[in-house]
Formats: C-alpha cells, sequence, structure tokens
C-alpha cells in the first residue's frame, strides 16, 4: 500500500473507529504465530500471515498497549483509529516468530502469560495436540472420558480427535486433566516437547525489547471451575512470579478461556482489582466503546491474510459492539 492509498484509506478507518466520547477499541486476540501453516492446528496464522496483517495495523491504526488503550477509554481520551494486540499464553513462537514482525512495523503487544508453563511446560491443549500427532494409526481409546474410540489414520482424523478430546477435558480441574495428558503421552511414546514455551530469560527479554507483559494466571485454570481461595492464590502468585522476572508488575489481565459468566465471574474481577490490575480482557467477541467495564474488554481473532481482507474485517467489526459486560 503506497502512500496515497493510506491517506485514502485513514479516514474511513477513523470514521469506524472514532475518538474522544464517541471511541470504539478494536482488541485483536493471538495465541501463537507459527513459522509455517500447520495442518492439526488450522486456526493457527503462520508468519506470512501475522507479517500481512501487522503491516495493515502499522499503515492505517494507532497501534496502543493495551493498559494505556484502556485508560484512554475510560477517560473518553482514546484517539482515533485506536487498535490493541495481545498474545494469550505465552509461547516461544511469540518471542521467536511474532517479536520481529512486530518490531519490523513499529508496533507493539501485550503478552499474557501462565508462569506455571514457561521454562519446560506445556498446556494441556498443547499436550492433546502434540500426542494426537505422534499416535500411531490405528484404534486408541482414553479411559475413563465416555468417548467412543478414535481412528487414527490421517490429518482429519487427528484434528477430529484433538477437537473431542480438548472439549472433553477443558472444564476439568487441572490435575484431572493431566491425568489423562498423560496417558496419552504414554500412548504416544512419552516424547513430547518441552520447549513450546518460553523461558524466563525470553520473557524478560521481550519486557525489555518495549512489549508489554499482563497476568494470565499459574496453571491457567478456568477460575469458574475452582473455589474461590484457589483462584485468587493463582492470580496473585502469577503477578508475583512476573513482577520476579520483568522487574515491574505487570498492569492488565487475560481471563483463561474467558468466557463471561461461563468462565469467570464477579467474584473474579473483584480478586483481579484488589490484586492491583488497571483492567482486563475476556473473549466475548466484539468491541468496546466508552460505556465498556475496562475489567471486561471484548475481543476478537482475525485470520485473513490479503490487505483488503484484514481490512475489510477490521472495518466490519467495528459495528460488533459489545455491551453486555455483566458476568
Amino acid at each position: 500500500m503506497n502512500l496515497l492509498g493510506r491517506q485514502l484509506l485513514r479516514p474511513a478507518v477513523a470514521a469506524a473507529y472514532r475518538h474522544g466520547d464517541r471511541a470504539r477499541l478494536p482488541v485483536l486476540m493471538y495465541h501463537r504465530v507459527l513459522e509455517r501453516a500447520d495442518p492439526l492446528q488450522p486456526g493457527l496464522i503462520h508468519a506470512a500471515q501475522a507479517d500481512a496483517q501487522f503491516k495493515v495495523l502499522s499503515d492505517l491504526f494507532t497501534v496502543l498497549p493495551l493498559h494505556e488503550a484502556a485508560d484512554l477509554l475510560k477517560q473518553g481520551r482514546l484517539p482515533p483509529r485506536a487498535i490493541s494486540l495481545t498474545f494469550d499464553d505465552g509461547y516461544r513462537d511469540n518471542h521467536d516468530v511474532a517479536m520481529p514482525l512486530l518490531k519490523r512495523h513499529g508496533i507493539t503487544a501485550t503478552f499474557y502469560i501462565a508462569t506455571g508453563f514457561i521454562d519446560g511446560g506445556r498446556m494441556f491443549h498443547d499436550s492433546v495436540i502434540e500426542g494426537v500427532r505422534r499416535l500411531p494409526s490405528g484404534q486408541f481409546a482414553l479411559q475413563g472420558l465416555g468417548l467412543p474410540a478414535f481412528t487414527i489414520s490421517d490429518d482429519p482424523s487427528r484434528r477430529a480427535a484433538i477437537g473431542d478430546i480438548v472439549k472433553a477435558i477443558k472444564y476439568l480441574e487441572p490435575a484431572q486433566r493431566q491425568t489423562v495428558c498423560d496417558e496419552l503421552a504414554r500412548a504416544a511414546g512419552n516424547n513430547l516437547p518441552r520447549d513450546l514455551m518460553m523461558t524466563s530469560d525470553e520473557l524478560a527479554a521481550m519486557a525489555r525489547s518495549g512489549m508489554c507483559i499482563g497476568g494470565h494466571t499459574v496453571q491457567h485454570p478456568i477460575l469458574q471451575s475452582v473455589d474461590e481461595a484457589v483462584a485468587r492464590d493463582e492470580i496473585v502468585a502469577n503477578r508475583a512470579a512476573l513482577t520476579t522476572i520483568v522487574g515491574h508488575p505487570p498492569r492488565t489481565f487475560a481471563y483463561p478461556n474467558g468466557k463471561p459468566r461461563k468462565d469467570y465471574s464477579t467474584s473474579h474481577v473483584r480478586m483481579l482489582r484488589e490484586a492491583g490490575y488497571e483492567a482486563a480482557v475476556s473473549t466475548a467477541v466484539g468491541v468496546s466503546d466508552r460505556h465498556a467495564d475496562v475489567f471486561q474488554l471484548p475481543r476478537f481473532v482475525i485470520t485473513e491474510s490479503t490487505y483488503s481482507t484484514i481490512l475489510f474485517r477490521l472495518l466490519r467489526m467495528s459495528s460488533v459492539l459489545t455491551n453486555d459486560y455483566t458476568c
């Protein structure tokens, strides 16, 4: 996109994402940026797609750290064409792939880190993906889940098995989820990768480079599925660990899984305030206006990869105003 093209498009973006009292804030949600496409994870973007998306954002939007955007939105002082980028969980490719692309385009993002998995850990859904990836072809059954045996033969059958297993264990207690993952790992030969997540040193390097680091609990439990004492400890311990690693306390938080009412409640919002957080993001889909609860900001995902389709998606989302902030 040449300079003239950018000058012509910016007013259209500004009309969609207004400023001041009439402002609307889009927050983009990412997890991983793969080096190349993975047939078992078609919903994840790869480096070329991310590069195209970041190009549009740097050309046409004012990219702000989430804590700054939330504060300006609340004050009614958000600039036109404002947008924020967020990444959940703490994957190593955030450091190795996403950060160099962000820096190439001169933009920043907020990275929400589940500290129990950095330095060699593995999240439950990755254990499922990598376990199923390594299963030999044939019949496979998991004990105690009430699921029929899986027939593993090709990429579509592996994707189907991954989806069914993740759905079956997502809302289990972390210890129960781990039992299933351990069984799957044994069936796959116990050779699952232990380098999917960042190290503490990589996380600290991201913070030094100007990226923002946010809280995301320790073990990534769905807060509504554990008792309040456990939830509070997950929030507080995660914040303390991140403070030690990056040298300052995180300012914003992302709810694990993040569906209002189903995955977190008003008691968890209160816990975040008491812990010292300034804002938080959910996975409710939409954009925010000045009336938004900054502790329940909605987000959305974009997977488009050409300039025009990325722009169209962002413009279309400007009308998806989320006003349901009640847990």
